[in-house]
């Protein structure tokens, strides 16, 4: 299949959803802030603190003016955190909403459409796995962590492997909440630079948000194309089928016999870190995107940064996405808002400046545990 838009003077040639690219240079991160929608602020500040996530900037708006901003009509009060020194990807943001619009997704089976996870990296996933097990069995909030398994997702290992040749993995896990949904992971035997940084200082050993995954309300991942075609970013493959043949995504994501669903990723070519990915079910799952808009609790949102916020607001609304007009937010910033066909909300924010932590751009694996004797 290939595609050719006609937009902002330029082509942009697409093959088949991504591979063969000529991208609009848009200049745009990857995913700056995920988005959550609470009432109480003062929890999720408190629960992510021990994430290292800290408070940088707050703002206040009123009802009239969040109505113009975000479309809905309650006074918001902001807060924007960040995980250690790490500026250029992976923030929250909390909006905390005096009369939210209803209680989101929240607490429901694994692949509710609808659903957003965020990815962050750890020292020690068994431990937040211990950690979520008995807050589940406590039963004060309703928490469901799927059991830690290694897998060689980018086929680091080479050889018959024994105790000097040993094995390059890495293991993962989904904790699944109404307040929250994660992807925890840890890696043995590789690095990868600038993607994950965890600060020592932090209770729970976790970096910044490394990526984010969305259940999404779409019959083809043809309808995520505009994210390279009007926002620049690389798909990082075709459209391809995972299922429960595959034991990642078989624990993380529950899948029962017979069952997949359709992926595709998509990475900033400024920023291998902030990538995003997208799942559509190939079998029966409860529909609940349409409480996932804006001013409902739970991840309901996601931020880009770009320097041509003009630019790619025509680009948006070249592809017939209604993006609203480009106006301050509650942070003062130029930014607009808009949805998509499948149920994602997103804000692009203009930045001019480069963020503090330069972003790591080539994708590279360092082998840290090679095993090889020493005579």
């Amino acid at each position: 299949m290939q595609k050719n838009w006609l937009l902002a003077g330029f082509t942009i040639l697409i093959f088949g959803s991504g591979l063969a690219q000529e991208l609009p240079d848009t200049g745009i991160s990857g995913v700056y802030e995920v988005m959550l929608g609470t009432d109480d602020a003062d929890y999720a500040k408190k629960y992510f603190y021990d994430f290292g996530f800290r408070v940088v900037d707050s703002a206040q708006i009123d009802a009239k003016k969040a109505k113009e901003i975000y479309g809905v009509a309650s006074k918001l009060t902001s807060y924007r955190l960040q995980n250690g020194a790490i500026d250029s990807h992976g923030l929250l943001r909390i909006l905390e909403w005096e009369n939210p619009l209803g209680d989101g997704v929240g607490y429901v089976p694994v692949e509710t459409i609808g659903q957003r996870m965020a990815v962050m990296m750890t020292q020690d996933i068994f431990r937040l796995f211990d950690i979520y097990k008995t807050a589940r069995d406590v039963g004060k909030k309703p928490w469901f962590a799927t059991e830690p398994i290694a897998d060689d997702l980018f086929g680091l290992n080479s050889g018959e492997k024994d105790f000097f040749n040993r094995p390059v993995l890495v293991r993962e896990n989904g904790v699944y909440g109404e307040f929250f949904n994660h992807i925890f992971f840890q890696r043995y035997g590789y690095e990868i630079t600038g993607y994950g940084t965890i600060n020592k200082d932090t209770k729970l050993r976790t970096s910044e948000f490394t990526h984010h995954d969305f259940i999404i309300n779409a019959t083809s991942m043809d309808q995520m194309e505009y994210l390279s075609t009007a926002l620049g970013l690389k798909a990082e493959a075709e459209p391809s089928v995972d299922g429960d043949w595959l034991k990642g995504p078989r624990r993380v994501f529950k899948m029962e016999p017979g069952y997949s669903h359709w992926y595709q990723g998509f990475v900033s070519p400024n920023n291998i870190c902030g990538k995003l990915k997208f799942f559509i079910p190939r079998g029966d799952k409860t529909n609940k995107s349409s409480n996932q808009r804006i001013g409902e609790k739970g991840i309901t949102l996601h931020s880009f940064y770009t320097p041509k916020l003009k630019m790619v607001h025509q680009l948006v609304k070249e592809h017939g996405l209604h993006p609203s007009e480009i106006q301050k937010n509650e942070f003062k910033e130029a930014s607009f808002v808009f949805s998509d066909t499948a149920g994602v909300s997103w804000q692009l924010i203009e930045r001019k400046t480069p963020p503090n932590n330069t972003p790591v751009t080539e994708l590279k694996f360092t082998l840290t545990d090679k095993g090889e004797r020493k005579e």
